[in-house]
């Protein structure tokens, strides 16, 4: 394999497939880069068994191409490089004992090779009928929703979103068993066959980065086990989560005792500010006490002090309530929302609390409150 590159093309390319290696690998092959020439143009992969990167660099984008082959390259390593050469023509070659060069009009390095065949087969053919969404809506809701996954392994399904799909409209959820998230999105043309799959967060997170542009389409090929996203010049492969999904279709109330409507700045700066005298130790607890059209948010730390806050607000009824909540949940479910108002649906002290935008109903965010009155 020799060919020369023009260093920022081939740093744009080495910066997807980066992500798809892990340095914690105790695999040696899955810390590399596969390097695939061919007369069309250079394939570069990466994978660590739970997500798999392919980009492609069109022969049209390659100063010169000498010889095709492959060659299985240290991740880090050439990335390092790379990135720190001049942006000027870069020659790759591969020499004698599985080494290639890399030489510059300045410089030239040297750099051991894995074999090629011990590189693992990328299954990365697409299925006929792809799931095709907008990417500013995709990473929109990933945006919405991913904050609610659990971090604990303990229940591995939690650790991912939910993907729902049927005919025209995608569900997805996300809960760690304390507060959920759940968005809705229809998509443009209905599919034939219910889809239910979980994607790992992590992984979502990933392709999240990969995401430069916001114009344009992502597709989605759902198979058994995986899922493969397609855009532009970049593939991903995720691995799906084992395992069925709690039903939290129940959780949602359809009646409510209590409606609060509240500007949406003023109830974030006020639980804000209240969340300096909280601890994590107390779960961040805060507390929303109303009268008439005026709440009162308030925490305190005993050796610290407290803080009280009041916000106007409308009701749609002469309830009165009293409940606690973690302010750190509440203000990720508030920075999801993108309206000047929100509304709070409640049912009591003890039920849960549901997060919306009273204008639109496809993002619902919902709380559990924590016992303290």
């Amino acid at each position: 394999m020799k060919f020369e590159i023009k260093q920022e093309t081939l740093i744009e390319h080495l910066n997807y497939v980066i992500k798809g290696i892990s340095n914690k690998n105790i695999i040696p092959v899955l810390n590399c880069i596969k390097f695939e020439l061919e007369t069309d143009g250079l394939y570069l992969m990466s994978t660590d068994n739970e997500i798999a990167i392919k980009t492609f660099i069109p022969a049209s984008d390659i100063e010169h191409i000498d010889k095709t082959g492959d060659i299985v390259v240290s991740g880090r390593f050439i990335y390092d490089i790379i990135k720190k050469l001049p942006n000027t023509i870069v020659s790759i070659e591969e020499v004698v004992d599985q080494k290639i060069l890399i030489t510059t009009t300045n410089s030239s390095f040297h750099l051991n090779c894995n074999r090629a065949d011990e590189f693992p087969t990328l299954d990365l053919n697409e299925n006929q009928k792809p799931v095709v969404i907008s990417k500013k809506v995709f990473k929109n809701i990933i945006r919405q929703t991913a904050f609610a996954t659990s971090s604990q392994e303990s229940r591995p399904i939690l650790t991912g979103i939910n993907m729902k799909i049927t005919n025209n409209i995608l569900e997805c959820t996300a809960t760690d068993s304390y507060r959920l998230a759940s968005k809705r999105v229809e998509l443009e043309s209905p599919l034939e066959e219910e889809i239910n799959i979980t994607i790992p967060t992590r992984n979502l997170n990933e392709l999240m980065k990969l995401i430069n542009e916001e114009e344009g389409e992502i597709e989605l090929h759902i198979f058994n086990n995986k899922v493969i996203f397609k855009f532009e010049s970049i593939v991903m492969m995720s691995r799906l989560l084992n395992g069925t999904y709690p039903d939290t279709s129940k959780l949602i109330p359809e009646t409510y005792e209590l409606t609060i409507q509240v500007k949406l700045n003023d109830l974030y700066a006020a639980i804000d500010r209240a969340s300096l005298l909280t601890n994590e130790s107390d779960k961040n607890t805060i507390k929303l006490e109303s009268n008439g059209n005026i709440i009162t948010i308030s925490s305190n730390i005993p050796e610290i002090g407290n803080v009280e806050e009041t916000i106007e607000v409308e009701k749609d009824n002469d309830h009165e309530i009293k409940i606690a909540f973690s302010s750190k949940y509440m203000i990720d479910a508030l920075k999801s929302l993108e309206s000047e108002e929100i509304v709070l649906l409640l049912n009591g002290e003890i039920k849960p609390i549901i997060i919306k935008n009273p204008e639109s109903d496809d993002l619902t965010q919902l709380i559990l409150p924590i016992r303290t009155y």
